[in-house]
């Protein structure tokens, strides 16, 4: 090894993978938990360990970490057998994030981050300078200088969280563990340590962590590695791991993968419940106004419950286009980027003619797809999903917002928890009496400002 990171450690330039495990198998009495495992990690990759509850994830850091020793195979960091080295060689290999971030002593936030240096030191070892210059770069690297004289007890769990990984990056190990870094923690700080953890690997870290929200691991790890009754069930790049068909098998979901309107990442939305089967299938046909993500989950709960659906238009490449396609849906597009041109305004109207609801997702409407609106606004039955105000999603103005007050006089809003039941009693005629009245909410306020 040679050279330097930003954060002090050791440059690792070998070849190999850094992390080697081979036929990992563990169990705790009669009970197997990881039954075979063969993996490895390259240097400086973010690998996300997901997969259902109990399917092994603490488990295999515990082992990666040498907590836990296996029945057989082992795991190698670094071309060293973890399980045969002592407890102070493999904590200079490898640091870990515990989930629970409590820490029962008034200790101040440096004292805390200082305890990452113990395995650098002998029993009875001086403090020295690369001591405190470890502990200063930790500090800056988490934003936690400005904690360093209060006790950790004062400070609040996301604040911890960063103590305790300042911690292990005072560690300088060229591996670092994290389980469930996400959990107990507001999106502010899920975000804010995500990106920390990132900018760790940019810098030559190499981190894997046992993460429950496929979406932030699919936005943020280089690799996912699934695991599913004690094994790999798939391991690699995000989109190949994420799909749907592993996501049945392995958490018994029923869930659409599309890709992320603003990210562009991999995005997982789990549904309620599967398809229904041909006897049970709902009879209607629904049209669906959407756009930038906004639709794709209430066309799979519509499809499931039975329902002809058709959607548009749609910008080719539009979130709501990949899962229309997903579910054979008879979809309307124009080209990325592009308006409802008249040909697609022809298009959408003969499908509102033909339908029995119009719903309308959360949209944002822009000059480009006002022709939707005004289409939907033709038609007898009509349901709003309205998540945000619409003053937060108008960028027309005025003319915009006539619009919308056609639709919400001519029809209701509903609850997207709802949807599925207030279009089968739409079509069954339950309310027809709607069709013109002011608009009713179910659940929800009837004011214009929520």
């Amino acid at each position: 090894m040679s050279g330097d990171t930003e954060s002090g450690s050791p440059l690792r330039t070998s070849p190999d993978p850094l992390v080697e495990i081979a036929d990992l198998r563990v169990g705790f009495g009669d009970a197997t938990v990881l039954a075979g495992i063969d993996a490895t990690v390259d240097s400086g990759t973010f690998l996300g360990l997901i997969g259902p509850n109990g399917a092994g994830k603490t488990t295999l850091l515990r082992t990666l970490n040498g907590t836990l020793s296996p029945d057989t195979g082992g795991v190698s960091i670094d071309g060293r057998d973890v399980h045969t080295l002592s407890s102070k060689a493999a904590s200079r290999l490898v640091a870990t994030v515990p989930q629970d971030t409590t820490v029962t002593f008034e200790f101040d936030a440096r004292s805390v981050v200082e305890m990452g240096r113990n395995p650098h030191r002998s029993r009875f070892g001086t403090w020295r300078e690369a001591d405190n210059d470890a502990v200063d770069r930790a500090l800056d690297r988490t934003d936690t200088r400005q904690f360093a004289d209060r006790p950790i007890t004062t400070l609040s769990g996301g604040e911890r969280q960063r103590v305790l990984l300042a911690r292990s990056l005072a560690q300088e190990t060229p591996l670092l563990l994290l389980d469930e870094p996400t959990a107990s923690l507001d999106i502010n700080h899920q975000i804010r340590t995500l990106e920390l953890v990132r900018k760790l690997v940019a810098t030559g870290k190499t981190v894997i962590a046992a993460i429950h929200d496929l979406n932030l691991a699919a936005h943020y790890c280089d690799e996912l590695l699934l695991l599913a009754d004690g094994d790999v069930a798939a391991h690699g790049p995000p989109a190949s791991v994420l799909t749907e068909s592993a996501l049945e098998d392995a958490f018994d979901a029923n869930a659409v993968v599309s890709r992320h309107p603003v990210t562009g990442s991999v995005y997982v939305t789990a549904l309620p419940d599967g398809r229904a089967a041909d006897s049970e299938r709902a009879a209607g046909r629904v049209h669906v106004v959407g756009g930038g993500g906004t639709a794709a989950r209430h066309l799979y709960v519509l499809d499931a419950a039975g329902f002809d659906v058709s959607v548009g238009a749609l910008n080719e490449g539009d979130t709501d286009t990949e899962a229309a396609r997903s579910l054979g849906l008879d979809v309307v597009t124009v080209d990325p980027f592009a308006g409802v041109d008249p040909a697609a305004r022809e298009a959408v109207e003969r499908r509102i003619d033909d339908a029995d609801c119009v719903v309308v997702a959360d949209v944002e409407v822009g000059t480009g797809n006002l022709p939707n609106l005004r289409a939907a606004a033709s038609a007898d039955e009509i349901l709003l999903i309205e998540e945000r105000p619409f003053s937060d999603r108008n960028y027309v103005g005025p003319e915009a917002e006539a619009v919308y007050d056609r639709l919400r006089e001519r029809g209701r809003v509903v609850d997207p928890a709802n949807l599925r039941r207030a279009v089968v009693e739409t079509v069954g005629g339950t309310h027809r009496e709607f069709g013109s009245a002011p608009a009713r909410r179910e659940g929800l306020p009837t004011d214009r400002s929520r």
